[in-house]
């Protein structure tokens, strides 16, 4: 312990706090953490402990890619694996939708790593699905073009115009493989911890960079650390109060509800046999549907309408805390008449067997945040993805895992850089929803 403490006093220019709690940097020294440091700038670090602080999909990935290279990795999560979006979250993937844009390698290497994953971990919800573009409301019988499933239309349906959107994309279900990542991570000797992260402790170097030195818990207390991945989702932003780093960050909170295959198997045979993933035009329900039928017969509806926005101060104060979002029942049901107007052969005589909410993580260039933290040498961020956090997860936690491990990534990491917020009033709203390349596609927030 004394050696503890005297390696902790030659360090210069030290803030004597646990940032976010106040607690005095003593804690630190005596949970052993000083002695944790030496391998902190190495850019190989596998001897160095590695905490992820969160389990949904980005932190799972970011775990299972460091623990598949050899690195001591410690997961801390305050409620269960894909408590939030990754386990509530459609799982549509698009390999080209952002072709010609800054995203477009994270939708390509993104939609090329979860094929390889779900060959890896054996999962069973991941397939190929063509999508439809679906014009509700159309004159007369509506067009088809031969693209449209049997379960769509019929009697009591409404006339719409259907055309083939899209054949190189795919699904898959969010909970599975993200459950599949942590489970292969525990597998390789990676320390899950259940309980809820209040601060980081902190020291500075010689050039005023912060050093962080643990992880503060609200029961486990102090958990050594040499690197540090916050992958919170739109509760990331608590940054900007535990280190004075700028993370804007607003979540958008939306509704989603669920058909199972289970409660109507005449329905859930007639999607498994054909699945069409679909985005459909605005409605006079003030629903914008997109509907996601899975591989095991279950239908996921999303693009209820109403999504609001959650401040960066609401966040920081759980207002909603992870898991305990609410859905928004006006708009699942308004969204509910918009699909039986739709698919009668599955919804009709029946309500949703799941209503749910969760909320995606926007800054305010609608770009994720993903790499070093400025001015913090050994803490990283992997958030902030909008609505393709499903798709762009796995590859980000690979990223990560490659600035913690190589020191540098595989790809070029620029245009997400978390120094573009850094000590600057956050720029106007981006573009919030799917983009087909530059075309809106489906709702807009």
């Amino acid at each position: 312990a004394i050696a503890a403490i005297a390696a902790i006093a030659a360090l210069p220019a030290l803030i004597h706090t646990a940032a976010g709690s106040g607690k005095p940097l003593a804690a630190v020294a005596r949970a052993g953490v000083a002695s944790a440091g030496a391998n902190a700038n190495a850019p190989d670090g596998r001897e160095a402990r590695v905490v992820v602080i969160g389990a949904g999909i980005v932190g799972a990935s970011a775990a299972y890619h460091l623990a598949e290279r050899g690195a001591r990795v410690t997961v801390v999560e305050r409620e269960r694996v894909g408590a939030a979006a990754s386990g509530k979250a459609g799982g549509f993937l698009a390999r080209n939708w952002g072709d010609g844009g800054p995203t477009q390698f994270l939708h390509r290497r993104g939609f090329d790593l979860h094929k390889e994953l779900a060959a890896r971990l054996n999962l069973s919800t991941w397939r190929p699905i063509p999508t439809l573009s679906v014009t509700r409301e159309a004159w007369g019988e509506g067009r088809r073009d031969g693209s449209e499933a049997a379960w769509l239309g019929g009697q009591g349906s409404e006339a719409t115009d259907i055309r083939l959107m899209d054949t190189d994309t795919a699904q898959v279900t969010p909970l599975e493989i993200t459950e599949a990542l942590m489970s292969e991570a525990r597998r390789r000797d990676t320390e899950f911890i259940r309980d809820t992260v209040t601060g980081l402790v902190t020291v500075e170097d010689e050039d005023g960079n912060l050093i962080v030195k643990g992880v503060e818990t609200q029961d486990q207390g102090v958990i050594e650390a040499d690197k540090v991945v916050v992958a919170m989702g739109p509760w990331s932003t608590k940054v900007q109060e535990w280190l004075g780093i700028r993370t804007p960050m607003q979540g958008i909170y939306s509704s989603s509800f669920v058909f199972k295959a289970e409660a109507n198997p005449e329905a859930g045979e007639a999607v498994r046999k054909e699945p069409r993933a679909l985005f459909c035009s605005e409605d006079r329900f003030g629903s914008h549907l997109e509907v996601y039928p899975r591989s095991n017969g279950d239908v996921y509806v999303c693009g209820c309408g109403g999504s609001r926005y959650v401040s960066e101060e609401d966040l920081r104060n759980d207002t909603p805390a992870p898991g305990q979002e609410a859905p928004d029942m006006v708009r699942v049901g308004m969204a509910t008449k918009s699909f039986k107007a739709l698919a009668p052969k599955i919804a009709n005589g029946r309500d949703p067997d799941v209503a749910q909410a969760c909320m995606r993580p926007c800054p305010p260039d609608a770009l994720p945040m993903i790499g070093r933290l400025p001015g913090c040498e050994n803490a990283y961020i992997a958030a902030g993805h909008n609505c393709w956090g499903i798709l762009w997860g796995p590859i980000t936690g690979k990223l990560i895992s490659e600035l913690i491990l190589d020191g540098e990534a595989s790809l070029n990491l620029k245009a997400f850089d978390p120094a573009r917020f850094g000590g600057r009033q956050a720029p106007s709203a981006g573009r919030r929803g799917r983009h087909q390349g530059s075309a809106a596609v489906g709702e807009q927030w």
